[in-house]
């Protein structure tokens, strides 16, 4: 099947968009797909207001109608909602073509804690924007609630995997040489240095040992001049991120704003238990069983997760991380895509039975 993904995040953007769809791709090739990635490299781009690190592409519509008309998809799916997202949409309503859509990010929360701009503007902009979409593919339950109370339609539940060999399972914390001995405990954070991540909740905690945190983003500036004690690592490859999560001893995840979480799965799979507050993201990676979560521990005081967490055993979050699969994620995407065409559905229904 050709599956046309249309993506405002792609690489050299590190987020979990990025990672969630670049190993989407590599599983539908596996199961013999033909997938075109139109994403801001293919365009002239400029910065994203506000967003140090994101580019958007302008004005694509011209060239990205060509690209569509060129490669004449079985499928279509946008999966964010910038101007390639609109662009896209726009497209498919000119043309009488069926697409999907997917809700990654919380971006009406962004914008209100970035410029003020009132939620329900957001979120109706947003569902404008979905409403067209025959399946709006949402990685949580959670999520999924919210948005169906706040009148979106086409709700298809989803979810994400890990990469278990590139985060390997380390039974005991390990040695990040470019660091040399850290005191411990080894708490770590992975993630953009924005707004929504709510980090400073993370990095005002008094609590022993040494802060690490990975990433850049608005904020980083601001942040490093007033937690100068904590290590700023930036932006990391992603082999030398393995090293860094098998460095740490609690992995905190202070956001009260993600629809998935992707980092805390990846500490997981190095045995690395999770911190965080029972809310969205958390509640679907941390799971809970019998009255406790596995691998981690969420509490609405974030200290108390920390040291809670150091005493989950590592091999118990390796355990719970093994739960996802970037393979079942891929057969789910693919079992929620529409043919873009009414007499392609029976190729699209073949191709996914297959």
């Amino acid at each position: 099947m050709k599956i046309a993904l249309i993506t405002d995040a792609w690489q050299p953007q590190v987020n979990g968009v990025v990672t969630t769809l670049v190993e989407l791709v590599h599983e539908l090739q596996k199961l013999g797909h033909q997938v075109e990635v139109i994403h801001p490299g293919l365009f002239k781009t400029r910065p994203c207001p506000g967003y140090a690190g994101i580019d958007l592409a302008i004005r694509p519509r011209v060239l990205l109608g060509q690209q569509l008309d060129a490669f004449q998809p079985d499928a279509i799916h946008v999966a964010t909602e910038g101007p390639l997202g609109w662009a896209a949409r726009g497209y498919c309503i000119k043309h009488g073509l069926r697409f999907t859509t997917a809700f990654h990010t919380k971006f009406p929360e962004i914008l209100n804690a970035a410029l003020r701009i009132p939620l329900s503007w957001g979120y109706a902009l947003f569902r404008h924007f979905h409403k067209a979409s025959s399946g709006v593919m949402v990685p949580t339950n959670g999520v999924l609630r919210m948005l169906q109370q706040r009148g979106f339609r086409q709700l298809r539940s989803w979810t994400h995997g890990v990469d278990t060999r590139l985060f390997a399972f380390q039974p005991q914390p390990r040695l990040y040489p470019p660091l040399g001995r850290l005191v411990r405990p080894v708490s770590l954070f992975v993630g953009r240095i924005s707004y929504e991540k709510n980090i400073d909740a993370f990095l005002k905690l008094d609590i022993p040992g040494t802060k690490l945190v990975c990433g850049v983003g608005p904020l980083e500036a601001s942040l490093k001049e007033r937690y100068p004690q904590v290590r700023w690592l930036g932006v990391l490859p992603r082999d030398e991120l393995s090293r860094v999560y098998a460095a740490a001893d609690v992995f905190v995840f202070p956001s009260k704003s993600e629809t998935f979480g992707l980092v805390m799965l990846e500490a997981m799979a190095s045995g690395v238990p999770v911190a965080a507050y029972p809310v969205d993201g958390p509640l679907e990676v941390l799971g809970t069983q019998d009255g406790r979560s596995h691998g981690g521990v969420m509490h609405a005081d974030l200290k108390h997760a920390c040291y809670a967490a150091l005493a989950v055993p590592r091999h118990e979050a390796r355990a719970r991380s093994l739960d996802f699969s970037w393979a079942h994620a891929a057969r789910l995407f693919e079992g929620h895509l529409v043919a873009a065409r009414q007499e392609t559905g029976a190729q699209v229904t073949v191709a996914q039975a297959g």
